[in-house]
């Protein structure tokens, strides 16, 4: 069986090398002419790493990235309200990493040069259609002026293309631009000195303002120092207009800085986390309405094509990791690619509509509210202002929504 994937993402290298180790004929095709390892920094939850790990790729995981321990959730005055062990230090299997995006992006993109051979990965291609004729589907793709490069004949079409995927627009012409709730990210890279231990990740403050960071570089790590990838959050006022969405647009400090000038914790100092960053940038956060299916006939989407979700709970890549596995076992059943692909849909709709749907109500932030409210200038005694059941049972919804729950997790352990 031929499969074409239109995207060299994470979720598109991740499913081509799931592919092609169940041993179906993969191709990949990027519209971008060269991958660079841009970005800033990126949590893989443990359920994926699974799934990277068995294609070999844990080594160079943790060569990179940061083997992450605590996942810490504190309120604007850097008082703990819950810590949770990750990974391995949580008693799994497998680790959680956080890691530049751009890095793993490299890492992804040699280990399916290494099992797919290079030819098999296409830069500069575009799709820009593509028609279904009876047992197989045609796409075409162009360059960057939209000339056109070649056209392919396939068994299935994987639509990988991102949150403004052409795959997507093709069955959803009408849907429009992503959906904004007025929230504006400001992301950078700093160096600096290690906090917490040295491979902790923090979210602190509320829905309106937070302030999330994480070291990300084993490299640095080992010098005694800690590139800290950090985000801040500001909601902007109902009504405020949606930038277009450009990893690339530069932030300024005045626009966001003044709002955290005041957040100088024991263990850190966000202000000058902040100044220190070399470069700043600016990102809307988005996400689109869940979809009523994903495959028609013999294509269907995968990533952010298929579930573009707000960046909280750590779920974007992670989940984008996770259809790639789920598409291969489900085409690796049988011999009827449309079969599969609903299956697959099936399979993976659902929990990722539902991580939509609960992002979209804070999620597993709602913890940080709760406590906003409550003692907005800060609380002597956390079980006075979020009882401890109150707090498990977030804690544990969240977790059984995105199948990051510890059974789930040793289910999984005992199939590989």
């Amino acid at each position: 069986m031929k499969i074409i994937i239109a995207g060299a993402g994470i979720g598109g290298l991740t499913a081509a090398m799931c592919l092609k180790r169940a041993g179906f004929d993969v191709s990949v095709y990027e519209a971008v002419s060269e991958l660079r390892p841009l970005g800033v920094g990126i949590n893989i939850q443990a359920g994926a790493v699974r799934i990277l790990s068995s294609l070999g790729l844990e080594p160079e995981l943790a060569a990179t990235g940061i083997e992450t321990r605590e996942l810490r959730y504190a309120n604007r005055h850097g008082q703990t309200i819950w810590a949770d062990p990750r990974g391995r230090f949580a008693g799994l299997p497998w680790p959680q990493f956080s890691i530049h995006r751009g890095e793993l992006q490299m890492i992804l993109l040699h280990g399916a040069e290494r099992m797919l051979g290079r030819d098999a990965i296409r830069f500069g291609r575009r799709i820009a259609g593509f028609e279904q004729k009876g047992a197989s589907v045609v796409a075409r793709f162009v360059d960057r002026d939209g000339m056109a490069t070649e056209t392919v004949e396939a068994d299935v079409l994987v639509g990988a293309d991102g949150i403004h995927s052409a795959v997507r627009a093709r069955f959803h012409p009408d849907e429009g631009p992503p959906k904004w709730q007025s929230i504006l990210m400001w992301r950078g890279v700093t160096v600096g000195k290690p906090f917490l231990g040295g491979n902790t990740m923090v979210q602190a403050g509320h829905h309106t303002q937070k302030f999330v960071c994480y070291p990300i570089s084993r490299t640095h790590a080992e010098r005694g120092e800690a590139l800290i990838n950090w985000i801040c959050d500001l909601h902007m006022g109902d009504g405020a207009m949606l930038p277009r969405e450009d990893w690339n647009r530069p932030g300024k400090l005045a626009d966001f800085l003044p709002r955290f000038e005041g957040w100088k914790f024991d263990w850190l100092d966000v202000p000058a986390v902040i100044r220190g960053a070399h470069a700043i940038f600016e990102f809307p956060m988005v996400d689109r309405d869940p979809l009523p299916a994903w495959s028609h006939g013999r294509v269907t989407l995968l990533g952010d094509a298929a579930h573009p979700m707000y960046p909280i709970g750590s779920n974007g890549a992670s989940q984008a990791i996770l259809d790639g596995e789920a598409i291969t076992q489900e085409l690796s059943l049988g011999s009827d690619p449309e079969a599969a692909l609903k299956r697959y849909e099936q399979r993976r709709l659902p929990p990722t509509a539902r991580i939509v749907d609960s992002n979209r109500r804070k999620g597993i932030d709602v913890m940080l509210d709760i406590v906003e409210q409550r003692a907005p200038q800060g609380f002597t005694s956390l079980d006075a202002v979020l009882p401890p059941g109150e707090l498990e049972q977030i804690v544990a919804d969240y977790k059984r929504l995105a199948s990051q729950d510890r059974e789930t997790l040793l289910k999984l352990a005992a199939q590989t």
